[in-house]
């Protein structure tokens, strides 16, 4: 990282980053151009858990190359100044690199499925309910995440 100053060093609060940030970014490599694209996502002992629909871009993508980055930004504010060379932005972000994998047994997309819904319904039980057809058409993905890098600015 260029700015060692903007560093986040504390693994805590960059994993109440991720806890907190309402979207993440996955970026994934197709052929020799990279496409990005805004998911829902829960977070839980170094994976994020990511569901999708079970065909499409993002899914072929994953099917050619597991290699994923992501990233994920909360507390986005833009400082205006006098100067325009002088405005900037608050923010706390995390870029991460990890592996994607698809779940395939019911308990572990359960499980998966849970994750997400107790991150964006933290007042909820810790199980939910999912009907068998909604699991049959629902691809969830395990990303194992092999290395994070957290920075903020203005804070």
């Amino acid at each position: 990282m260029r700015r060692n100053d903007k560093e986040i060093k504390d693994k805590k609060c960059i994993e109440q980053v991720l806890k907190k940030a309402i979207v993440c970014r996955i970026a994934l490599c197709d052929n020799n151009k990279p496409y990005i694209v805004p998911m829902n996502f829960g977070f839980n002992d170094n994976f994020l858990y990511l569901h999708s629909a079970r065909e499409g871009r993002k899914i072929d993508l994953i099917k050619e190359n597991n290699n994923v980055c992501f990233e994920i930004d909360i507390l986005t504010e833009v400082l205006s100044a006098d100067n325009a060379c002088s405005w900037g932005m608050k923010y706390y972000s995390v870029i991460g690199f990890g592996k994607a994998q698809f779940i395939e047994t019911e308990d572990e997309k359960k499980n998966a499925l849970d994750t997400i819904m107790q991150k964006y319904s933290p007042n909820s039980p810790k199980s939910f309910e999912y009907s068998k057809s909604a699991l049959d058409k629902t691809a969830l993905i395990k990303v194992e995440i092999e290395s994070l890098t957290g920075k903020k600015s203005g804070y």
